[in-house]
C-alpha cells in the first residue's frame, strides 16, 4: 500500500482565492475565463515590449493597446526569448524591455498568445494545443456524481484548486467503502489540467483507507495513472479520463455487490448448533472463552447465532475498549469471521469455470 501526496502539496501551496467549495462553483469560474479569453497568432518579430506605468507590457503590433503580463506569461515570454527571468528581474522595465526586443526570435513562425480581458494568460509556439479547464471539469460533473472533494484540510483548503497557472481537483466517494481483502477501503481520484501549458493533463485514480486533516491519502491501493501532454488532438483526452472515473465507479459498485453479498450470507448461516460448539470455534481462531460467551449473550437476543450477529456483537464489545491497539486488534478478530460466510457460485459462473477446463 502507498500513501499519496499530490493532495498534501496542492492544499500547502495554494492561495485562498485560489480555493473552491465545490464543482458547480470551479466551473462558473473556468467558464467566465473561457469564454473572455482569446487565441492571438503572432510572429514574436512582431511583438514590441513597452513600459506602461513602470511594469513591462507587449504590444503585439495590431494597434490595440498593449497587454500586461503575469507572472506565468511572463516565464514563457523569457523562455521563448531564451533569457533567464531571474535576470530581467533585476533590471529596470525599460531596459528588461530591450533585452526581450534583442533577443526575441525572427522568421514568420507565429506563437500563440492566450489573453483574457488586456493580459496575456500564456505564450506558446504553434504546436500547443489546448484543453479547457471548463471541459474537464464539466466531464468529471457529469461521470463522477458520487464524489465529493475530501474533508477541510488543516489550511482551510478543500481539495478542489484553480488558480491562473492550473487546476487540480481531488474527490472522494464517502460512502463508497467496500471490503477489500478484509479491511475497508473508498474509492477517489485526483484530476488535473493546465490550459496555459503549466502541466500536463490528466487523472490517478486509487482505493485508500484514510484522508488526514494534511489531505495525504493513506494506504492506497489499485493506484493508476493517465497522463497526456497538450500536443495534438489533446481534447481526445477527455473519453479517456473518463473511461477511467467509470471504471472506477464500475469497481466500487461489483466490491459494494460482493461484500453485500457475503454480509447477506453472513446473516443466514449459524456458526453452531449450541452456544459451547460457537464458543470452541470462536476460541479457535484467537477469541477468549470469556469475550466470547458475552458476545454470545448479545447474539441470543437475535434468535440464533448466526455469522453476521456474533460479529455485531464482537465490535460492539470492541468499541468499549479504551486501548486503540486492542480494540483494532478485537475489530480484526472479529470481521475475520465473515470469511465463513462462503457465497455460493453462481450456476454461471460454475459453467465458465467447467468451460476454462476444457480448453
Amino acid at each position: 500500500m502507498a500513501n499519496l501526496m499530490r493532495g498534501s502539496q496542492q492544499l500547502f501551496r495554494r492561495q485562498p482565492d485560489e480555493t473552491f467549495q465545490s464543482l458547480g462553483e470551479i466551473l462558473a469560474k473556468c467558464r467566465d475565463d473561457a469564454e473572455r479569453s482569446t487565441d492571438r497568432w503572432r510572429p514574436p518579430k512582431g511583438m514590441k515590449p513597452v513600459v506602461h506605468e513602470g511594469r513591462l507590457e507587449l504590444d503585439l503590433g495590431d494597434g490595440n493597446e498593449s497587454f500586461a503580463l503575469n507572472d506565468w506569461s511572463f516565464t514563457q515570454l523569457c523562455g521563448l526569448a531564451k533569457v533567464s527571468k531571474d535576470t530581467l528581474n533585476r533590471l529596470s522595465a525599460e531596459t528588461a524591455g530591450r533585452v526581450i526586443s534583442e533577443t526575441l526570435p525572427g522568421g514568420n513562425k507565429p506563437a500563440q498568445l492566450f489573453t483574457r480581458d488586456d493580459q496575456i494568460r500564456s505564450i506558446h509556439g504553434h504546436s500547443y494545443s489546448r484543453l479547457h479547464d471548463s471541459d474537464l471539469v464539466s466531464m468529471l460533473m457529469e461521470f463522477a456524481v458520487d464524489f465529493s472533494p475530501p474533508q477541510a484540510g488543516c489550511t482551510g483548503g478543500t481539495g478542489l484548486y484553480r488558480g491562473e497557472q492550473d487546476l487540480f481537483c481531488f474527490m472522494i466517494d464517502p460512502t463508497g467503502w467496500v471490503e477489500v481483502g478484509g479491511e475497508a477501503f473508498a474509492p477517489g481520484f485526483y484530476a488535473w489540467n493546465s490550459e496555459v501549458g503549466r502541466r500536463s493533463v490528466g487523472i490517478q485514480s486509487f482505493w485508500f483507507q484514510a484522508v488526514c486533516a494534511n489531505h495525504i491519502v493513506w494506504d492506497a491501493i489499485d493506484v493508476t495513472e493517465f497522463t497526456r501532454k497538450h500536443v495534438g488532438d489533446v481534447a481526445g483526452v477527455l473519453p479517456e479520463i473518463r473511461r477511467v472515473v467509470e471504471a472506477l465507479v464500475k469497481k466500487r459498485d461489483e466490491r459494494r455487490d460482493s461484500f453485500a453479498a457475503v454480509v447477506r450470507h453472513a446473516m443466514e448461516t449459524t456458526l453452531g448448533d449450541d452456544a459451547e460448539e460457537v464458543v470452541k470455534l470462536l476460541s479457535g481462531r484467537g477469541i477468549t472463552r470469556q469475550l466470547a460467551k458475552r458476545a454470545l449473550e448479545m447474539a441470543a437476543g437475535q434468535g440464533r447465532f448466526t455469522i453476521f450477529s456474533v460479529v455485531d456483537a464482537l465490535t460492539k464489545i470492541a468499541g468499549e475498549v479504551k486501548n486503540a491497539g486492542d480494540r483494532a486488534e478485537m475489530d480484526q478478530r472479529a470481521s475475520g469471521l465473515f470469511a465463513l460466510a462462503k457465497v455460493p457460485t453462481p450456476p454461471w459462473e460454475e459453467l465458465e469455470v467447467a468451460r476454462a477446463g476444457k480448453r
